[in-house]
């Protein structure tokens, strides 16, 4: 008697996630290094949840804003006064 086994081959598999780890997620999803499913259940979970959506557009319209902000720069003195204080407890 012959036995019947599915054909295994790849299909399409999205990630579920909560609200809660949908936020730890944003980060790498604009950076665009998830994998396949979980850029895609990000997509899904943002398509249908309102609260996620709209933080994830605060989210967005922040980077936006202070993406781009240059780094403030520390007057020397506390510069070197920070940089002594770290040589001091590193031992270096």
């Amino acid at each position: 008697m012959k036995r019947f086994i599915p054909e295994t081959r790849a299909v399409n598999v999205v990630k579920r996630f909560t609200c809660d780890e949908l936020v730890e997620l944003l980060t790498a999803y604009l950076e665009d290094v998830l994998d396949r499913p979980s850029h895609d259940g990000v997509r899904a979970h943002l398509s249908c949840c309102e609260h996620c959506e709209r933080y994830f557009e605060q989210f967005r319209a922040t980077i936006r804003v202070l993406g781009d902000q240059p780094p403030e720069k520390l007057p020397a003195g506390v510069r070197d006064r920070l940089m002594s204080a770290f040589r001091e407890r590193h031992g270096g």
